[in-house]
């Protein structure tokens, strides 16, 4: 059960801080008694709760896992990972969430416990859209065994190649080839025990 009263706004001031520090300064720039300043919170309650920077890192993480939209349901694979997608780019691409992930990717680099919220929150997020792939084998699109987790990873995997690799900002026409890369890809049965 997540706190609530004081504790919650506290904790929701300091993330907000913490998030807006890391979208426009990066993670070296996420000193504790900064932010404890920016959100208006004693010093002492900072350093007790979060202790490090990487442990606050990994709370505005758990955060964004715990808050993620729920994945789409559009009846058809391709629909879905199209979903998915659009869903990457439009964090990717966004103003503020686009640095913040960057920041937090950089963060994960070199900071364990940053490292370790980063793989949570992609774990969470792609059992969450996992079942786009359990319901297209239900429906017969593509064969039994697909792994669901292997396949959703295949779809934001070139989105953040382009941004983190190239530096290139990925658009529509990415989260198009990507969604119909991996359609195809499953259907041609690239993550079913069969194919190995």
């Amino acid at each position: 059960m997540r706190p609530g009263g004081r504790t919650a706004r506290v904790r929701e001031a300091v993330l907000k801080a913490a998030g807006d520090t890391l979208a426009a300064e990066g993670f070296a720039a996420l000193d504790l008694a900064e932010i404890a300043r920016r959100a208006d919170v004693g010093k002492t309650t900072v350093y007790r709760r979060w202790g490090t920077p990487g442990a606050l890192a990994a709370d505005l993480l758990t955060e964004m896992a715990e808050t993620s939209l729920p994945r789409a349901d559009t009846g058809t694979l391709d629909g879905d990972l199209l979903a998915n997608a659009r869903l990457v780019v439009k964090t990717l691409t966004d103003p503020r969430q686009g640095p913040l992930f960057t920041s937090l990717i950089a963060a994960s680099l070199c900071d364990e416990q940053a490292a370790t919220a980063l793989h949570r929150f992609y774990e969470v997020r792609i059992a969450e859209w996992s079942g786009c792939v359990t319901d297209a084998i239900a429906r017969g699109e593509i064969p039994a065994g697909t792994d669901p987790h292997a396949a959703i990873a295949a779809v934001s995997a070139p989105l953040y190649y382009a941004l983190l690799n190239t530096g290139r900002t990925p658009d529509d026409r990415d989260a198009r080839a990507a969604a119909r890369s991996v359609a195809e890809a499953a259907r041609a049965g690239v993550w079913s025990p069969e194919s190995d």
